[in-house]
């Protein structure tokens, strides 16, 4: 394994640990703000926060316009319909089946990909690390809160996650296919920022806003953190994205450790929640799962084996 390589898996590990804290810091927020409202402040001010880190605002400018279809596709995937179907939707799902939801994402990525990339394959070893994520996911997602499903509306808040999961699946296939000239800082202050205006815009119509910043300071503190984490989590992965060696549904297989630093965390700062066997074995799995597909065995087996590419790779 190349020193290249290494970082990547570095970076990608603590991107998806920062990922991990956004799950209980959104519950603190919601108690005091509508959904819609409450996200599109979260990616204004994300936006904002990488701005300086970017280019001059002529180079700015112009490296939006010259990438104008890659911006736009990737404000409406991951920003607008990604959010706002994920937002809304966790409103209608138990957090453990809306866990399963989204950590299924590394296995959408794995087929969007393989339809979309031509370099993109399914192996045996990219397969059973995804099956045995899966079973991870669920096995965390039961031992923490358990399985309850109460009719239609929480089945449209599946449908919605899921909906969310195949966007974010296909604005990072699309950075990765086609951001090679795109400067991944302007690509995530443009797409954040852009995508927050609206979402700020669209909840007066939809949401109870409320009326004047009376918020406390807890708050404050829960939506700067989770505008700082977007920043920088959004930034660098799509840094990783757009390099040459890096697959996208690999790299997404990382996503899989998502719940388990979530629950790891809720254990230190959530009152009443404490590990079980249950949990642990999932983490165990997932841990076991990525240590195949990293390590040599499932090297050898990515290079091996291998099926043609979808046709719309071509």
């Amino acid at each position: 394994m190349t020193d290249r390589h290494k970082n990547t898996i570095v970076w990608a590990i603590i991107t998806c640990l920062l990922w991990s804290t956004a799950y209980p810091f959104i519950k603190i927020g919601l108690q005091y703000s509508p959904p819609l409202h409450f996200a599109g402040s979260r990616f204004i001010i994300s936006g904002l926060m990488i701005l300086p880190f970017t280019l001059r605002p002529r180079q700015y400018i112009k490296m939006i316009r010259d990438n104008m279809g890659l911006t736009l596709w990737v404000t409406l995937l991951q920003t607008l319909i990604n959010y706002i179907l994920f937002y809304i939707g966790m409103n209608y799902v138990p957090g453990a089946i809306g866990a399963i939801i989204v950590g299924s994402q590394p296995f959408v990525t794995a087929i969007v990909s393989r339809i979309i990339i031509r370099d993109e394959r399914f192996t045996r070893a990219k397969v059973l690390t995804i099956i045995l994520g899966l079973a991870g996911i669920v096995l965390v997602s039961a031992g923490r809160q358990g399985f309850h499903f109460s009719g239609p509306m929480e089945l449209m808040g599946i449908v919605m996650i899921f909906i969310a999961n195949i966007s974010t699946a296909t604005s990072n296939v699309l950075i990765s296919k086609k951001g090679k000239n795109m400067n991944p800082l302007v690509l995530s202050s443009f797409s954040l920022l852009t995508g927050g205006i609206i979402i700020f815009s669209l909840s007066f119509f939809f949401e109870d806003v409320p009326s004047g910043p009376h918020f406390p300071v807890r708050y404050w503190l829960v939506l700067v953190w989770l505008a700082f984490m977007s920043a920088f989590t959004f930034s660098r992965w799509y840094v990783l994205l757009k390099r040459p060696e890096v697959r996208v549904s690999e790299l997404n297989l990382w996503k899989f450790i998502i719940p388990v630093f979530g629950a790891v965390l809720s254990w230190v700062i959530v009152k009443g929640e404490h590990p079980d066997w249950i949990t642990i074995t999932g983490m165990i799995i997932i841990a076991l799962s990525l240590i195949y597909f990293f390590g040599i065995t499932g090297r050898r087996e990515r290079k091996a084996e291998e099926v043609p590419a979808g046709p719309m790779a071509k």
